[in-house]
């Protein structure tokens, strides 16, 4: 569980750098992008492999009926990842379409894994992503992008597709049914 809660703290310090110290962090200039990518990526290395050794502790039992509302909010969730990476009609309707997909991403994992380590990992990201979304909306005003063309939408219904099947591919190689199966 030790390395899980270090991986967490390195992935939400290093990210939170921007609004924690902006001035510090921007003064680091390309040098910086380079250590808190590099903090970013240890955490994530972490974080998984902290989740995959720590011993089961069972807090609560979900539903059978529970992957079904995770399986909605996973395409829910992917689908606002590709949205935070296109710049068509969908993405100028949400400002936080990334920090929204983490929540959501959250909130699915929530609902089907009840041990210590998963209540401690999404939690952990779902607290982190509101965070992030609290203190972007108070340093910053925003004004709604332009909507591009159409065009624009069939790369962002690509990315879903691929983002989908590559996050359901990766779970199935480290032995993860991800739809219940």
């Amino acid at each position: 569980m030790l390395i899980l809660i270090l991986g967490i703290a390195l992935w939400a310090g290093f990210h939170g750098l921007k609004r924690i110290a902006p001035e510090q962090r921007k003064n680091l200039g390309n040098y910086g992008q380079a250590i808190v990518a590099t903090g970013i990526l240890s955490g994530l290395v972490l974080m998984i492999l902290g989740y995959r050794m720590t011993d089961p502790v069972e807090i609560w039992s979900p539903p059978d009926i529970m992957v079904h509302f995770n399986n909605f909010l996973m395409v829910l969730a992917v689908s606002l990842l590709a949205m935070s990476f296109t710049r068509g009609r969908m993405r100028a309707r949400m400002r936080h379409p990334m920090l929204t997909a983490v929540k959501t991403w959250a909130i699915a994992h929530l609902l089907v894994n009840g041990d210590l380590a998963s209540i401690v990992l999404f939690g952990s990201m779902f607290s982190w992503a509101m965070w992030s979304v609290i203190r972007i909306n108070r340093a910053e005003s925003w004004t709604r992008p332009e909507a591009n063309d159409s065009g624009r939408d069939w790369m962002y219904l690509g990315l879903l597709v691929g983002l989908f099947a590559v996050m359901a591919g990766g779970h199935l190689l480290l032995g993860v049914a991800p739809f219940g199966v």
